[in-house]
């Protein structure tokens, strides 16, 4: 039993290690992108606005109806 505690809780903080590592990983590679590509990510979000406004329009009447 002991022997299987342990296989388990080794399993365990290999796995919690890899998500660690790879979420680190993530983070690097999204602030090098958003850093690289700032002037792209800024059209993106401008053209995003209208959308978002719209659509918080219709959400906002469709409340507003009940």
């Amino acid at each position: 039993m002991a022997e299987e505690a342990k296989k388990a809780e080794s399993k365990n903080i290999f796995s919690t290690l890899l998500k660690l590592i790879l979420g680190l990983a993530f983070l690097v590679l999204g602030a090098w992108a958003v850093f690289h590509w700032r002037g792209n990510l800024l059209v993106v979000v401008k053209g995003c606005v209208g959308l978002f406004l719209l659509l918080a329009g219709i959400i906002t009447l469709a409340i507003a109806k009940e």
